[in-house]
């Protein structure tokens, strides 16, 4: 019986900013239908580069495509226009909320669902403020005196407007309280039970890895372990670098020396 391809499928992914960096080194992963992937690693891994790539927002940044593929639902988008990508059934939060600060609520909520056929506004509207109450409660509030767990739920609720098939979080949890990331984590694990397929990019392994199904761990730019979520929140190593536990007490992922990890998971 044939199987259905991946929402998202990356496949030996190489990288270039200025036609000289190699950020992404032969990268690759996938995303199936109705699951969330986590996508774990220290600043300058090279994970908002991928973002970038499969949302066609790399020429922007002086980047480009130089080998490798990436394909939607079996349709191959690399490189392509980040409107059709958009039309694909991809959304993405990036990293910072990047909000409207001078518009409403509700205004930065339309802007979310400009792709959308008029006639659907309504139900992705009500979805929203149902996942969000304190947006709802909200909506004719200027989005610039939110504060920043408000502003993370309404990046995250402009970004669901468009009903997309595949979610792209980049560190949405970045800079919240410890009670609102929980509240970042159940939203998550929300969507996803609605249907919607999810690749979240964070250095909180503890939070990403509890809702998801699959994991990678990325490292200048190369998958360096992967595997179900489950095995990799009691993984050893995983739980030394990225989640501060060793049996000496608690690390730093910049204390420990990286030849060190890096030969462990070679071996």
């Amino acid at each position: 019986m044939p199987t259905s391809p991946p929402v998202l499928a990356v496949a030996n992914l190489e990288v270039v900013y200025d036609d000289v960096v190699l950020v992404l080194r032969g990268l690759s992963l996938e995303v199936p239908a109705g699951a969330v992937v986590a996508l774990l690693g220290a600043n300058g891994a090279g994970k908002t580069t991928l973002l970038r790539a499969v949302t066609g927002l790399l020429i922007a940044h002086r980047g480009r495509i130089v080998k490798g593929s990436v394909t939607l639902d079996g349709t191959d988008v690399t490189g392509a226009d980040p409107a059709r990508v958009v039309r694909g059934g991809v959304a993405q939060v990036m990293e910072g909320r990047r909000v409207f600060a001078e518009m409403t609520v509700e205004e930065n909520l339309r802007a979310g669902a400009h792709s959308r056929p008029r006639a659907e506004y309504r139900e992705s509207l009500t979805r929203v403020l149902d996942l969000f109450p304190a947006l709802a409660s909200r909506r004719r509030s200027t989005a610039g005196y939110l504060s920043g767990g408000e502003q993370q739920m309404l990046a995250i609720g402009r970004a669901l407007m468009a009903s997309p098939r595949l979610l792209l979080l980049d560190e949405p949890s970045l800079g919240l309280a410890p009670r609102l990331v929980e509240q970042v984590r159940d939203i998550v694990e929300r969507i996803n039970q609605q249907g919607t397929s999810v690749l979240l990019v964070e250095q909180n392994a503890v939070m990403a890895l509890s809702i998801a199904h699959h994991g990678y761990v990325l490292e200048v730019g190369k998958v360096v372990r992967d595997g179900p979520a489950a095995d990799l929140l009691v993984d050893e190593d995983i739980r030394e670098f990225y989640l501060g536990s060793t049996e000496g007490g608690r690390r730093s992922f910049a204390q420990v020396k990286s030849y060190r990890r890096k030969k462990r998971w070679s071996a």
